[in-house]
């Protein structure tokens, strides 16, 4: 727009770009993780991730608050924090090796072993503790994007697991969406008890409540089946209007039968191998946690025994100020 001879820049255009900072450990990006980040990205207009070692705390030993500085110049906001698995918790299931979060959280056997887990030896930190889910209504909003399929859109199904959701999947995912100029990506999640069938052990590590919104977080993903059946029907197929049927390189379990789960869409010629160039599955994570247990648990720890004194120095803060006031 001309004014008097001069470009005149709008009050939208001339709006400066908020840029947003938000940072943590990050480790094995679960849901909470990442309705943290959509939570810090919708403060602004651009977000930058900070990753650092899961010893550092908010607070430090004394009980100076690391974001002070921040807070003293008015630029710091807090997220909600989504009530659900830690990554504590997680270590923990797959250590214990029960079945027990798959339905019933208030098992002993596991309830024994959370209340010990990463527990100092002196007291018992609120920060590192072992949440409860619930799933709610409200908490797969959050996270789904509501959108349907548009005419012109390709269909993609695939189906699985998808336990502990990792950067592998992420992979495997964005190498089928490119499959297509317009994907509309359906994940298929197999229930707790089928996934169990076919892997075994104490899988999955992540129930499919928590799997959900795992998938859901992912930018890929249009649609998520929850409880898919194992093996893709044709009426499954019709009914979601599938284009394409995708699976990875990982194996291929039999049904219960004994048939090939994905004999219907093999058939009609719509089958997709998909390489997604990422070698990483959850059972190399699993792996890396069991090899490496007394480290976790050491590390659990000392993570505890610092926050504990964290703690204990905001004790002693709140009353020397109440000393002060009388």
């Amino acid at each position: 727009m001309m004014k008097n001879g001069h470009n005149v820049i709008s009050p939208e255009k001339r709006r400066r770009a908020v840029r947003v900072w938000c940072d943590g450990c990050y480790d094995m990006v679960h849901y909470g993780h990442s309705n943290q980040l959509r939570q810090a990205k919708a403060m602004g207009d651009y977000l930058i991730v900070g990753v650092h070692t899961d010893d550092d705390i908010t607070l430090t030993v004394d009980g100076k608050d690391t974001y002070e500085e921040v807070k003293r110049s008015g630029r710091y906001r807090e997220c909600k924090r989504t009530q659900g698995v830690s990554t504590t918790d997680l270590v923990g299931r797959m250590l214990l090796m029960t079945k027990a979060h798959h339905s019933n959280m208030g098992s002993s056997d596991y309830q024994q072993h959370t209340d010990n887990f990463g527990r100092g030896p002196k007291g018992h930190s609120p920060w590192t503790g072992v949440s409860q889910f619930l799933q709610t209504s409200q908490k797969i909003i959050q996270f789904a994007s509501g959108q349907e399929p548009q005419p012109g859109d390709t269909i993609i199904y695939v189906a699985g697991a998808f336990d502990l959701f990792h950067i592998g999947h992420v992979d495997f995912l964005d190498a089928v969406s490119q499959l297509s100029e317009k994907p509309y990506v359906i994940v298929g999640l197999h229930f707790d008890q089928e996934v169990n069938r076919y892997k075994g052990k104490n899988y999955p590590i992540m129930n499919i409540h928590e799997r959900t919104l795992s998938v859901l977080a992912c930018r890929y993903v249009s649609e998520v089946v929850i409880g898919a059946p194992y093996a893709v029907t044709k009426d499954l197929l019709d009914h979601f209007k599938v284009d394409l049927v995708c699976h990875g390189e990982t194996e291929v379990f039999l049904d219960r039968d004994g048939s090939d789960p994905y004999a219907v869409p093999r058939k009609m010629g719509i089958l997709r191998t998909v390489d997604s160039g990422n070698s990483l599955t959850t059972d190399n994570i699993v792996q890396r946690i069991i090899k490496n247990r007394l480290l976790f648990e050491a590390r659990n720890q000392k993570k505890e025994a610092k926050e504990m004194a964290v703690i204990q120095a905001m004790k002693q803060q709140e009353e020397e100020r109440a000393q002060a006031v009388l």
